[in-house]
């Protein structure tokens, strides 16, 4: 379960695992994790789609019961009865309409029929930090389960920072189920190569100074360097692009960002959320401790609690340690200085 900040490349890595897998001759899910819908409707969907492409190449026993068993469990869950299929429900399995246990006999009986069928089946889910800690414990009991029956059955995931800890908190035995590694900025040499490999392959180059200063304005995050190095390119007229050529882009690539990467999560913030992340970038990058963040703002920390509650849970701020908050996506704290240049809290300068 590769963790994160945003644009780092989780979900390109969950990507590379589901290629992996269809490789192999494997069947597999990709699922988005909601917020605040039902995630039992979306595995239902999703197990649905596999167990049926299971069965057009090997209708065998296991795989229709399988299929029975997500009939019967599709029918006990909100909108199930819309996922189709055209078998009987199997009574008495994943119908007791108890999460854990329900979708822990799904998960079973999937690893029965790809067992049966000579294959596996990997389930992928992005932005697991969603699920509410009932669908986590259920999956992870579930996945748990399926270990010890030695079924091959593959759950990978990714997540925000505060995944391990969410995850630790449904089941205690999450950490020793699944690695968390943790997925951050490119070093400066593979920074660098994640632009001139390609730029190289296409009979061209990055000048060594212009590839420090995209590194140094990207700070190295994957999603910001393919930016630049988008924008540089359709910016230089060659043959090499240089530090002329990335002077040049930056403001296009500043507007960009701006109204591509962040203004999508700015947008879904209440203004009092926004007053909050707004104080935060007062006191800069972070993190910060929850104290100076109240401070900033002239209140006090109990009376904020709630608003910094609220923007965990839409993903916009985790803590990285007790009494701690930082941003879940990089170089917020510029976006924020640029989309409200006047902060009306009270400025660490001025306390």
């Amino acid at each position: 379960m590769p963790t994160g900040l945003r644009g780092v490349g989780k979900t390109v890595l969950l990507n590379r695992f589901a290629e992996i897998a269809a490789g192999e001759g494997w069947s597999r899910a990709f699922i988005e994790a909601p917020e605040g819908t039902d995630f039992r409707v979306l595995l239902a969907a999703h197990l649905r789609k596999g167990l049926l492409e299971l069965r057009a190449r090997q209708a065998t026993g296991a795989v229709l019961r399988a299929l029975r068993i997500l009939k019967a469990f599709s029918l006990k869950i909100p909108d199930g009865p819309t996922v189709v299929i055209d078998v009987d429900p199997l009574i008495g399995m994943a119908d007791s309409g108890l999460i854990a246990d329900d979708v822990t006999d799904l998960l079973v009986a999937l690893g029965e029929a790809t067992a049966e069928s000579g294959v596996g089946f990997l389930i992928a889910i992005d932005e697991l930090q969603y699920l509410v800690e009932e669908a986590l414990a259920a999956l992870i009991s579930a996945v748990h389960r399926t270990a010890q029956l030695d079924l091959p059955v593959v759950l990978v995931g990714a997540g925000l920072p505060q995944l391990p800890g969410l995850a630790g908190e449904a089941k205690s035995y999450a950490e020793r189920l699944f690695e968390f590694p943790q997925i951050g900025s490119l070093d400066h040499e593979d920074a660098e190569a994640a632009l001139q490999v390609p730029a190289q392959q296409a009979q061209t180059e990055f000048t060594a100074a212009a590839l420090a200063k995209i590194v140094r304005e990207s700070h190295g995050y994957p999603y910001f360097l393919q930016e630049w190095g988008y924008q540089v390119w359709n910016q230089s007229a060659g043959p090499a692009m240089t530090a002329a050529d990335v002077e040049e882009a930056k403001p296009v690539v500043i507007r960009r960002l701006d109204e591509n990467f962040f203004r999508v999560r700015f947008d879904r913030l209440t203004p009092k959320e926004k007053e909050y992340l707004r104080a935060m970038a007062e006191l800069g990058p972070g993190p910060h401790r929850s104290g100076d963040i109240a401070g900033c703002l002239g209140v006090k920390v109990e009376s904020v609690a709630p608003r910094r509650s609220g923007l965990i849970i839409k993903g916009m701020i985790f803590s990285p340690a007790h009494g701690d908050t930082a941003f879940t996506v990089p170089l917020f704290d510029e976006y924020l200085r640029r989309a409200m240049p006047h902060f009306e809290g009270h400025s660490p300068a001025h306390r």
